[in-house]
């Protein structure tokens, strides 16, 4: 109410004397002469004639904004405060109709606001409210044009500011919300991880493809050097055979692997017997190990004999006899 004296005291925009009045700008008079419409007088210095003549009011011609709040529901049955701004103003070629057609022109915009709305809203889902609020803005806006033109108000705006569901319903959309970001970010962090370890694993085959090739070039390196060596040594020790020299080596890298032992302060590893004279029996145990190895595999490559008749017959069961016991014997004796 106090809303509605307000407005109505902002359209008293004249001042008035006996034989003048003054509009103010942005305002328009209305004249009536013995009770009827004569004129309308604009902003400015104007005659009227005394006892005749009368200002009847004054229609603000600014451009003025309504705020409407409507409460409706979606499609799925979701209520939802919906808030509605209108600018309007009053048409100047029509504002006769303005000023005498409707005592409360704010009331009538309010109603069509709640019927538009209404007839727009539920057809539309919560998730598509947000999307299509400027489709209901246009129909909100298209519909007051069409019927407010015949009562001297033009529509210059419709505008839907705000769309406020239920708190309950904001707190689940947002859970939903939070729950399909960190479905999209756990997706995105597995395939990193997925990533990473492709990555590590191609590096690691990588790492052992190099290592492998440095560690047969090594072998090939240590055969090499082995071989040269054996030929020197024989070569400056007249009638040393290829077992001495392989003894010598075989001592020599055994010594040094006591050094390098030893020059650990930190040690996991078993000594086995490594007395000098067990190096021999190690050395023969090797060239066994690997004449063995060899018999077993030319074997393997043998053809074995098909097994004869007689041998595949199952050799006859033995039936023992039972010793006589002392018992039996001593009847006997009887």
């Amino acid at each position: 109410m106090a809303i509605q004296m307000k407005r109505m005291a902002k359209r008293v925009r004249t001042t008035t004397g006996p034989f003048f009045f003054i509009v103010h700008q942005q305002s328009a008079a209305i004249v009536q002469r013995l009770g009827k419409f004569d004129r309308v007088a604009g902003p400015g210095f104007s005659f009227k004639a005394p006892f005749l003549e009368k200002v009847a009011g004054t229609v603000n011609l600014r451009v003025r904004q309504l705020d409407v709040r409507v409460e409706t529901k979606t499609h799925d049955n979701v209520f939802v405060n919906v808030l509605v701004s209108v600018q309007y103003n009053v048409l100047k070629d029509k504002i006769k109709e303005a000023f005498y057609e409707l005592d409360n022109p704010e009331q009538q915009i309010t109603s069509f606001i709640f019927d538009v709305v209404r007839a727009q809203v539920p057809k539309i889902p919560l998730d598509d409210v947000f999307e299509k609020k400027d489709d209901i803005a246009v129909a909100v806006k298209s519909e007051l044009a069409q019927v407010m033109d015949d009562f001297g108000y033009g529509i210059v705006k419709a505008l839907v500011t705000d769309i406020d569901p239920d708190a309950k319903v904001k707190e689940a959309m947002n859970e939903i919300n939070a729950a399909t970001r960190m479905r999209v970010a756990a997706t995105e962090k597995g395939e990193a991880e997925k990533i990473l370890k492709v990555k590590a694993a191609e590096a690691e085959a990588e790492s052992k493809a190099l290592s492998g090739k440095g560690i047969a070039d090594q072998r090939i390196a240590i055969v090499e050097g082995l071989q040269q060596s054996v030929d020197d040594f024989q070569k400056s020790i007249p009638g040393a055979s290829a077992q001495d020299v392989m003894n010598l080596i075989l001592m020599t890298q055994y010594f040094d692997t006591l050094k390098e032992i030893g020059a650990s302060s930190v040690s996991n590893t078993i000594l086995m017997p490594h007395s000098p004279g067990h190096l021999n029996d190690l050395a023969s145990q090797i060239r066994d190990a690997m004449i063995v190895a060899n018999e077993a595999t030319n074997e393997g490559h043998k053809v074995k004999p098909e097994p004869s008749a007689a041998a595949s017959r199952p050799a006859p069961e033995r039936r023992h006899r039972p010793e006589p016991s002392d018992s039996d014997s001593g009847g006997d004796d009887r």
